[in-house]
């Protein structure tokens, strides 16, 4: 493995020592996972920005920043200045940053490129599946959302500021998020992988409902 990149893992694992359990270190490393993975079938993109987008994508969350997104692309910034990677390859993935997330799915991407949508995916196939639930009652926990709420309704067409400010049902969140991002993956391998994981959160739900009303 190249130095920088080792280097980049050790920098992330203390950076997010103290995460929340579904932004943590170990979401950072299945990620890089998946998109190494997805690289494998995607042989035209440079593995390194893969690798450095993939590493650095949540090194300052900004739901964690008073919802600051300036935050982690300036942190990496800095970091990738410090070992002296070529500008290019500095701004490609603070870009790379900046444009991951989802947002709400009605935001602007400004920026794209096969590194960033290898990422995407690789970052959004962690949303779902049985991490993705695991993922999703974790952060309403330390939200103290509620799990479920029958009179509560999904939310569906709010803006990106909405989206972030918005504190709804954990149960809610497979409609307004994880359910829709099957259909949002970039390539062919996250497409097949997202295929297999969302059948698996539908069956989750099923047996969710099932439970919830004593018929099962």
């Amino acid at each position: 493995m190249d130095k920088r990149i080792e280097a980049t893992i050790a920098y992330v694992k203390e950076e997010l020592q103290q995460a929340e359990g579904g932004h943590d270190w170990f979401h950072i490393e299945r990620v890089h996972r998946n998109a190494l993975h997805i690289l494998k079938f995607e042989s035209e993109a440079d593995a390194e920005i893969v690798q450095l987008i993939a590493l650095l994508h949540d090194i300052a969350d900004s739901k964690f920043h008073n919802g600051d997104e300036t935050v982690g692309p300036r942190k990496a910034r800095a970091w990738l200045a410090s070992l002296d990677y070529e500008p290019a390859v500095v701004e490609h993935v603070v870009k790379g940053i900046e444009n991951i997330s989802y947002k709400g799915g009605n935001f602007d991407q400004k920026f794209t490129s096969k590194e960033l949508e290898i990422v995407q995916d690789a970052d959004r196939l962690d949303a779902i599946g049985a991490i993705g639930i695991t993922r999703v009652f974790n952060y309403g926990g330390f939200q103290n959302n509620p799990i479920h709420d029958p009179e509560q309704t999904p939310r569906f067409g709010m803006t990106k500021e909405e989206y972030k400010a918005h504190k709804g049902t954990s149960i809610n969140h497979f409609y307004e998020k994880l359910l829709l991002l099957k259909d949002l993956m970039n390539t062919e391998a996250g497409k097949r992988i997202a295929a297999e994981r969302h059948r698996y959160m539908e069956g989750f739900l099923a047996q969710f409902y099932a439970e919830w009303e004593g018929e099962a």
